[in-house]
């Protein structure tokens, strides 16, 4: 029975990472569960709000560092 034990373990371990890579790499369903799923949470409308929060973001900091160099030179 220990033969087919590891067999059997064998086979599974070899069968179920491989198994969701093609399921995950199945492009229908990438569009219809992954990406219904990213609008759902992302509406578009919050996504304007996202890119502008990261553009006032990266403004800020962009000053901080000019007056850091300003005040160093």
């Amino acid at each position: 029975m220990g033969v087919k034990l590891e067999v059997f373990r064998m086979t599974l371990y070899l069968t179920f990472p491989v198994a969701m890579f093609w399921i995950a790499n199945q492009a229908e369903w990438f569009e219809d569960y992954v990406i219904q799923r990213k609008r759902e949470l992302w509406p578009p409308e919050k996504r304007r709000e996202l890119e502008e929060f990261k553009e006032r973001i990266r403004k800020q900091r962009e000053e901080k560092l000019l007056r850091a160099a300003q005040q160093s030179s």
